[in-house]
Parts: structure tokens; sequence; C-alpha cells
């Protein structure tokens, strides 16, 4: 991987250093991420609620909220039928919290993967409808390229409404009410890039406005904030880029999550080993929180989570937090194998594919999104792992940093069935006939859209910096630019010529400590994350590029470092 440390305007940096009062390292950041503006990188560390923009200007959002006021008036009967993701449970358990507020309790239900696949399919709905007698149907999180499964829903006299933001490649479902700002909203808009539990919440600020302006004393009694906690995971989960409102909210929603009241949520904090009261991170999120949010889901069934965040019964909680728990294990342990034959056929078959698709009978289609991370972070290229759902083959694809796996897959929708996503992940499903000459394609769409070069993975050093710089007042400011996430990356500091005076110490299945030891001042402490078949000599000169982050343990907070790559100085 080549290190690269790209150079900006120092001028840009003095002006916002000086008129913000944050250090040049900050500053620098801000001016990388292209705030040179003053007010506008202000406006980036220090962002506020009351700066939203009013959630009636997203196309079909008041059309949506008349619709639900109807029948929240009518007490009409609703399904609301969510997506198996985080993004898909948070919006689902959103949504019905709002509505069981106002005495309307909906029938919820997701998909469950193995039987029924992704989205709305016509198994799926058929089971939604069972009670009978259902005038609304509220689809999140899917449904965007479901036309002939909202006709069927239509057909029986069923009003759908549709929050999604999954692009387009079906044409778009006649009769229904679709809240998709890649369908219909300009991109400069602020609320572009949120993702369903954004639009969601969107959705349900606007119906709160709407019932308060009514006089609705129930309206009046919700604390909205107080469920930015289910925006933060959600949102964070789905890897949308935190900038614009998605910033707004998930740093709100982090905020909510340190002191959350939702049992289901404190429950899953106690078994991820997080403490209620310390700082969340999107670290906790993706790494603590989601996995297990997720796992039932890709095994099983994922309604346990969503009784769990909707449910006021600590007990219950308790339990549905240690199943989730054992699922996540299981997952853990599925998708080691998997990798392992995965990584064993790139290696073998596929090494010179530009754009890699992989398939196997016997993977499990619930793990399949996350061994295409593993494949596309391991070898640098868009990767699409498939497993086997009834006759089809399913699974996920991962891209790389400039290249639209939307685009891409554009190029190979004649011979795909169901598919769709964003320009970085995507879903698909493709008959296993046709799975060969998939391959040769993408290979092809992949290798003109990268006009043939294949790009070298490059690791961005934000600045070189010693270790006697990495202390409580740098972690405080770097805190100004949490949370971390797509558009938003976590800096990577390098190094430069450290001796480490001991020999790194692993623990765990693959990871490993390391000590430094500055100039002046306490020793300071790293670790390394599924590295330990890299480590570090001792006693020899090496650059390593890091993570400055806070450790908290037994309620002490102090500075460490987590390691992203170390290369010999002689070599640098």
């Amino acid at each position: 991987m080549r290190w690269v440390n790209t150079p900006i305007s120092k001028d840009n940096v003095y002006t916002i250093s000086s008129q913000l009062g944050v250090s040049d390292i900050i500053a620098g950041q801000l001016v990388r991420k292209g705030l040179i503006d003053p007010k506008a990188a202000s406006e980036f560390i220090k962002p506020r609620l009351r700066v939203l923009d009013d959630p009636f200007r997203i196309t079909n959002l008041r059309r949506a909220v008349e619709r639900i006021g109807e029948a929240i008036a009518k007490s009409e009967k609703i399904v609301v039928f969510g997506d198996y993701d985080v993004d898909g449970i948070t919006s689902t358990v959103l949504l019905v919290s709002i509505l069981q507020y106002f005495n309307v309790y909906p029938r919820y239900l997701v998909p469950r993967r193995k039987e029924e696949g992704y989205g709305l399919s016509k198994v799926a709905i058929e089971r939604a409808l069972e009670g009978g007698d259902t005038k609304l149907f509220i689809a999140i999180d899917c449904g965007t390229n479901s036309p002939e499964e909202v006709s069927f829903l239509c057909d029986q006299g069923i009003d759908v409404i549709i929050i999604d933001h999954h692009t387009t490649t079906k044409p778009l479902p006649d009769d229904c009410i679709i809240i998709n700002p890649h369908v219909y909203d300009d991109e400069t808009e602020p609320w572009k890039n949120l993702c369903s539990v954004g639009l969601v919440f969107k959705l349900v600020h606007g119906l709160i406005k709407e019932f308060r302006n009514r006089g609705d004393t129930l309206a009046n009694e919700i604390e909205i904030k107080d469920y930015l906690d289910l925006v933060a995971i959600g949102t964070i989960a789905d890897l949308v880029p935190l900038r614009g409102e998605n910033r707004i909210l998930t740093k709100a929603g982090l905020n909510c999550l340190k002191y959350t009241n939702r049992l289901g949520l404190n429950a899953l904090f106690e078994i991820s080993g997080m403490t209620l009261g310390d700082d969340v991170s999107t670290f906790d999120i993706s790494y603590r929180l989601s996995p297990r949010i997720n796992a039932s889901g890709r095994l099983a069934d994922a309604s346990l989570p969503i009784k769990m965040l909707l449910s006021d019964d600590r007990k219950l909680c308790m339990e549905a937090a240690r199943a989730l728990n054992n699922f996540n294990d299981e997952r853990r342990a599925i998708e080691r194998s998997i990798v392992l034959e995965a990584e064993k056929l790139v290696e073998e078959h596929h090494l010179d594919a530009a754009g890699i698709v992989l398939y196997s009978d016997n993977w499990h289609p619930g793990v399949v999104g996350i061994v295409a991370s593993r494949i596309t972070q391991k070898f640098h290229r868009p990767a699409i792992v498939l497993g086997t759902v009834g006759d089809m083959a399913k699974g996920s694809g991962r891209s790389i940093k400039g290249i639209n796996l939307v685009e891409v897959l554009k190029n190979c929708q004649g011979m795909l069935g169901q598919w769709g996503g964003h320009p970085m992940a995507v879903g698909v499903s493709i008959h296993p006939d046709q799975i060969k000459d998939f391959q040769k394609a993408f290979h092809h769409a992949v290798d003109e859209n990268m006009k043939g070069i294949q790009p070298e993975p490059e690791l961005e050093i934000a600045n070189w910096i010693t270790v006697e710089s990495i202390n409580e007042h740098l972690l405080n400011e770097l805190d100004m630019l949490h949370p971390f996430g797509q558009e938003n990356a976590e800096p990577v500091f390098g190094l430069r010529n450290i001796v480490l005076q001991s020999s790194p110490e692993p623990f765990g299945q693959n990871h490993f400590r390391f000590m430094l030891h500055p100039n002046k001042g306490k020793r300071l402490f790293g670790v390394a994350w599924n590295q330990g078949d890299k480590m570090p000599p001792r006693n020899q000169p090496i650059d390593l590029a890091v993570k400055p982050n806070w450790n908290i343990w037994n309620g002490r907070k102090y500075p460490q470092v987590a390691l992203v790559e170390w290369r010999s100085t002689m070599n640098s």
C-alpha cells in the first residue's frame, strides 16, 4: 500500500485555525474535507439540530403524512414492512414506536432472508397480510424497485407508502406514495443522502408537526430527540455519507445513545461490553451493536431485535440480547470459514479479474455481504459474493473508492434478476446458470470503468506527527470531528523512525499490543486488530500509520493508538 500525504493550502489552514481557535492539525483536516469557509467549518464541528431543513420540503412527505394521519384518525389497520438489515430494523422500530404513541398498533414484519429473500417479495407480502383487512401498507428500506409487488397490493385496495433510499433500476411503481430523495430531489439538498431511518425520522417529524398544528395533545407530549439513538445506529450501520443532515442526526443520536433509556439497547450494551454513560463511538455501533442487531436476520428471523427494541420488559430484552449475541458468535464462525474459501477461490481463479464474482451453493446467504467486504478489502477490487436461496443465487457486492457499483451493474442487468443498492454496496440475484457469464460481464464492466488501470491502494496520511503530540489535548480536538464514517474518514497519522523497545504482545485470535516510548512524558499504548500475522520487529526503525483514540476501561480514560499499517523506515 502506498502512503500519501496530499499537500493543502497553508493559507486556508491558517484562516480556519485562527478564526475557529483550533490547532493546525484540526484545521488541516477541515480543509482536506473542502471546508475552507470558516462558517461551514464551524457548522461541521458544531452540528445543531435546529438547522435541520423543513421535512415537508422532501417530495411526497406531506402526502405520506396526510395518509398516515387519515389512518390514525380512522384506526385503520396498518402493516409496516421493513428490511432485515440494521437500517430497516431501526426504521421499523422508529415508525412503529410513534404509531403506538398515537394508539395505533400496526402489524410489523421483515422478510425471512432464506425463505423470502430481500424486499417486497410476493410470498413475504402474503405473510404480512395474513391478518386481513389491511388498509395501509408502509414499506421501509425497500420497494422502489418492486412495481409488480406494489401493483399486487393496490389491486387489493390497499394504499402503499414507500420510504426508501435505493436507486431505481426498474420503472417506478404506480399508484403509491414514494419518499426517496434519489428519485425526486436535487443532488444539493441537505437530506439527499439520508438512509431509510433518517427519512423515517423526517416523516415522523412532519407527522408530529402536523398533529401539533391540529392541537393534538399526544403530539405535544412526544420528545422527538429521544428517538435519535435509533437514527444514529441505522445511519452509521448503512454506510451512508456522514455529511449534511446525516452528520447532524448522527452526532445528536450518539449523545442520546450515551444515556438511552431504551431497555433493549441497555441490554445490548450490557451483552456487548459497553457501559451506559460512556461516550458511544461509530466503532461501538459498527463492531458491537450493529453485528448483533444484524445477526438474527442473517441466520434466522430479524423480528427478534425489533421486539427487543420495542419492549419495556427487561427480562425479555436480556433474553433477546443473549440470543442475538449467540447468533453473532455463530455468524462469525460461519463467516470465517467462508472467507477462507473465498480467498482461496480468488487466489486460484480470479487474481486477474478487475471485478470479482464468487459463488458457492454451500455458502450461507446471510453472511455473503460481510464476506464481500473482506474480499474487497484484501484484494482492493469490487467484489460480489453469492449464496443460494431457493433456485436463485443471491448475494451482496462491495466496491472501492471511485467505482460506482450501480453504474457497473447497469451494464450487466440483462442477466440479473432483482438488484439494487448504492454506489458502494449492492444486492443482486441471478440464476446459477448465468454466473459464469456474469463473472465475465462484471469483470469487463469494472475494467471499462477503471479504463484498464488497476488502482493501487493508497493510505492517506493526514499529518506526520510525534509520539509526544498524541495526548489528551489532541484527542479532545479530534472529538470535534466525530462521528467518523463515509465521506468523513477518521484521520490516519504517521509516526516516523519509531523503535519498539519491547516485542509486541499477541492477544485474542489475531491481535497484538505494543508500547511507544516518547522522549518526554508517559508511555503510549497501542493495539493492532487482526494483524497478528504481521507484527513489527523490535529494535529496528519503522514508520507507523496510526489512529489516535481514547481507551476507556474501568472508569479510566487515556490516549492510545490503533495501528493501521507499519513499514520499515529504510523503505519509506
